[in-house]
This record gives C-alpha cells, structure tokens and sequence, in this order.
C-alpha cells in the first residue's frame, strides 16, 4: 500500500533535503511535485487541495525557511500533515462499555464485511481478552450465515443462527438477548450489503441501527476503489452515525487514496487496515505511524510489536542458544522454522516495508524480496528426509535430484538453498565467537538474522 505515493513524495522531499536554504519559490515547486503524487494516488480533489494549502502555509513561514536544517524541517511539515489527514491520533474501539458491546458493520456487498468480522472476532479475543458472539443479518444471501458460522469456528468464537425469520431487526435482537444469556462481552453483527448504495438498503441499516443502538458503527470498504470509496463512504455517514472505518484489501492497493480520502470526507476515523484471506490480516490503524511508511522512514513500533505477538519465543530461544556452537548445531529444520516465523509475520515484503530506508531500495533488490521465494525454500527443506535436514552434507548429486523434483524446482535452487544455509551458518558461529555479539542475538527473535536479506 502506497508504494506509488512514498515513491513520488520522497523523490520530491529528497531533493529539497540537501539545500542549505529553501526559498518560497523551491518549497511550491515541491509542493506541485507533491499536489501531483497525491493525485495520481486517487486521493480525493478537495482532501488534495487542503492538504496543499496547510502545508505550503507552514512550509513557507519561519518552521522550513527559517531553520538551520529546512530540508529536513519540510520532511517533517509533510510528515505532519499526512498524520493529520489520516486521522492524528489512533482511534480506538470502545469496549468498555457494559457488555454486551454491540459492532454492527455496514458497507457495500463485496467490501469483505463477512471476513472482516471473523477477523474482529480473532483480534477482540486474542488482544482484550474478551468473550465474542458472531451473528448474520443478511438474510439476502444465505452464504453469507454459512461462511460467518464457519469463520467463528476458526475463531473459536460462538455465533448466533436465527430461526424463523427474515427480519434483520429481529435477529439483531434475538442475537443481543442471546449474548446476554452467554455472558459475551462483544456482539459483532453482519449486515447485507449491495451493488451499489441503494434507499432499500440504506433504511433497513438504518432501522437495524435505531433498534440495537450499536456501541460501534464500522463502515467496512474496499480500498482498491479509490475514489469511489470515499463517495460511498460519505453516503453511509449521511445516513449512519460511523465511529470508524475499516479499510480492506489494502495489500492489493499500490496507491493509497482511500486512506488519505476516507478520513477528512466522513470525520469518522480508520480503525483497522485488513489484508487478504488470512485470519490474523488485520492490524489497528496508527495514522503517525503510516505517514512514516509513506516518507520511507519505516515503521519499527508496528514490527517490534508483530515479533513480539507472532514470534515463538521458546523457539526462538532455542535457536539462540545454538548460535556459535558449531555448524552442525544450525540445521535445515532450524531454516525452515525461521522462514516459517517470518511467513507468520506478513513475509519478506511485509518487514522490508516497515525498515527505515528499504523504501529507496532499487528495484532489482526489492525483486529479490519475493514471498514465492520464501515458500520455496520451506517447500524444498519439506522435500528432505529428517537425516538430510539434521545433516545437509549429505545432500549430493542423487539426493539433489530427488528433492529438487519432490519440491517441484530445479537443481539450481536446491545449491542456492544450501549456499544459503552455509552463509548462516557461518554468521552464526562467527557471531557466537564473540560474546557481546552473542548476548545481542540470543536477546533477538530468531536468533540468526532473516534469511534471504544478504
């Protein structure tokens, strides 16, 4: 998400960064440079035209033109700026209201409302440690029930079916009394979406809305629509009282528009950012933290925060402790087992993106960075048997072969694979050898370093 937006910015920034004195004339000149980034990104006209206006007002007074380092003081007037129009601070969901607190979600049919839910279930459960009913009020698509039921399985979270009715209003109510008797902290309602913003629609969310009085309203909406999602997003807030938005598919969208539109439209405030299928792909929204991404300055509190959620610290404790006690000590399940934690964690792509700095990598690099590569080696290791991956000397000419048609690849990526393992296991007793360097790498998850970054 925003990669063609970052790209422009920082190229614009970057050439401002090295002057020892930046006149008015410069500062516009730039801030074109950017008016044209935020447009190509699908950014909304009006969200556009003030977000020009604010920063050229502070950038040509005394904060850029009268300080000592007005190349970087710019940096910071567009990197305040990106935070107030995505929102300032986070925005939190409310749940510590009695129980049980009501989520009704609304948005148009395919925005991912149904996954989104499953995936508010997973993250209320695991992160508040609260007690989550799941019900469908979208009585139009009767795969729609099915899929919620099957998602709240996976969540191991309990769910509402309706009998009897086809009357949203009444199953959100059957739902809430039945989150009473269950003693659920949290009701998350789904709710049917359409085509297209329609009246019918539109009061039936509305009545759905005045009869269960929802602690949170989300408007769930695809971020690939760029524009359009800032238009639907505004005919809902005209007849919804929105307390946040949740922004999906965003791994998809290259641009960003949405994010930067949504927000300043509706005044409500993006919550969470969904990607994919997978169950665990939604984070809250940290708005400073995405205008650093955005000017390439990374995000180090989110991925602190992946590792320490995702990372098997037993594991990774393991591994540690292997560091710098011979070669042999450091096998290809051990490979397997890092390549695996970082799959859990978003894949290569997804820490690169949150490193201060990958984003001015060139792109033969970042090609290099591909999650398929990542699958390919684990599917390779898989293709050993146990002896082979505890000793991977044994792996010549015949053994080569075997594994490389068994994983589906060729010979070549079978020698990079373990090229690859004797590098790190190298690293790794060097790095043993001397003790400051152990001590750090025992404290770090993992304990080796990334694989497929040298």
């Amino acid at each position: 998400m925003f990669d063609q937006l970052s790209k422009r910015l920082t190229g614009s920034l970057d050439r401002l960064r090295g002057k020892g004195r930046l006149t008015e004339d410069n500062i516009r000149e730039a801030m074109r440079e950017v008016r044209v980034a935020l447009l190509e990104a699908d950014v909304a006209l009006p969200v556009v035209k003030d977000f020009i206006a604010e920063a050229t007002r502070r950038a040509v007074g005394q904060e850029v033109v009268g300080s000592l380092k007005p190349g970087q003081a710019l940096v910071k007037v567009v990197h305040d700026e990106l935070r107030r129009v995505l929102g300032g601070n986070q925005a939190e969901l409310r749940l510590d209201q009695a129980p049980p607190v009501v989520i009704l979600l609304a948005g148009l049919q395919g925005a991912g409302k149904t996954t989104t839910a499953g995936k508010l279930a997973r993250l209320i459960q695991e992160r508040h440690r609260k007690k989550v009913l799941l019900a469908s009020c979208d009585v139009y698509r009767p795969a729609a029930i099915d899929q919620l039921e099957t998602l709240a399985g996976q969540v191991d979270a309990d769910f509402f079916r309706a009998d009897g009715t086809d009357d949203p209003v009444r199953i959100a109510n059957e739902a809430a009394a039945q989150a009473r008797r269950r003693f659920s902290d949290v009701l998350i309602l789904d709710t049917a979406g359409r085509l297209a913003v329609d009246e019918a629609m539109m009061d039936e969310i509305r009545r759905l809305n005045s009869a269960i009085k929802p602690t949170e309203v989300l408007f769930v909406v695809d971020s690939m629509t760029g524009q359009d999602a800032a238009n639907t997003a505004r005919a809902f807030n005209d007849a919804l009282p929105l307390s946040g938005v949740v922004l999906t598919k965003t791994d998809g969208d290259a641009r960003g528009g949405a994010a930067l539109s949504v927000r300043q439209i509706t005044g409500a405030p993006i919550k969470f950012l969904g990607t994919g299928e997978k169950l665990d792909g939604l984070e809250p929204f940290h708005p400073d933290r995405l205008a650093s991404r955005i000017l390439g300055m990374g995000d180090v509190l989110s991925l602190v925060e992946e590792v320490e959620r995702k990372v098997d610290q037993k594991h990774a404790r393991k591994l540690a402790g292997k560091v710098g006690k011979g070669s042999r000590r450091f096998g290809m399940d051990d490979l397997r087992s890092q390549l695996e934690q970082m799959e859990k964690m978003g894949g290569l792509s997804s820490l690169v993106d949150k490193m201060p700095g990958m984003g001015r990598l060139p792109e033969a690099a970042k090609a290099q960075m591909d999650d398929r590569q990542t699958r390919r080696m684990i599917a390779i290791i898989n293709s050993m048997t146990p002896n082979e991956r505890r000793y991977p000397d044994l792996i010549k000419g015949s053994r080569k072969r075997r594994i490389a048609a068994g994983s589906g690849v060729q010979i070549q990526d079978v020698n990079r694979l373990m090229k690859q393992h004797k590098q790190m296991q190298k690293m790794m007793k060097k790095v043993g050898s001397k003790s400051a360097m152990a001590k750090l790498m025992k404290r770090l998850p993992g304990g080796g370093g990334f694989p497929g970054m040298g």
